[in-house]
């Protein structure tokens, strides 16, 4: 059987990127069999096939991985793997009803943006606070400019990514 791999990255954010990537690669008859490492994508030639992928961030799930893979696959969905938190899942468009989700409403998928944010986002910003911040600091007083620029970007990059997930978190919290 004919395989490939792809070097994607999404951040935390990016699920709904990610998912049609996913779709995207199964139309082009590339079937999704596992990521590794740091966002390795392993495929497997296919009939191409229009399949939606899904995602879900919810740590409580996986602590009770056999009913929470029960309760998708009632629903018709396949569980491929967990990777970095999410839970991936599958399922032909053909069988699904429209815009089908493993979603039910935007309440739940509400819920899954606050873990993500406990999860990933918050962790982010404690180390932000508490390791970046005051290297920067040491190094602008001790006059060891070495890493200032390191550390400046690093910060710019957490700010950034931080900034964007709320403002993502707060546009979707409206709609609701």
């Amino acid at each position: 059987m004919e395989t490939k791999k792809e070097w994607k990255f999404f951040s935390i954010w990016g699920y709904e990127k990610e998912q049609e990537y996913l779709r995207n690669m199964h139309k082009r008859g590339w079937k999704l069999v596992g990521i590794t490492g740091i966002g390795v994508y392993h495929f497997e030639k296919c009939e191409p096939q229009d399949v939606i992928y899904q995602l879900d961030y919810n740590k409580e799930g996986l602590e009770h991985k056999e009913e929470y893979v029960k309760m998708f696959e009632d629903c018709g969905w396949e569980y491929l793997q967990d990777y970095v938190g999410y839970s991936y899942f599958r399922k032909p468009a053909s069988e699904t009803t429209g815009s089908e989700e493993i979603f039910c409403d935007d309440s739940s998928r509400l819920q899954m943006m606050d873990r993500v944010f406990k999860g990933r986002v918050l962790p982010l910003v404690i180390l932000f606070s508490c390791v970046l911040i005051p290297c920067l600091i040491r190094d602008l007083y001790e006059k060891e400019y070495a890493l200032v620029p390191l550390l400046a970007a690093l910060i710019v990059l957490y700010l950034w990514a931080f900034i964007h997930f709320a403002i993502q978190y707060s546009r979707f919290k409206k709609k609701k």
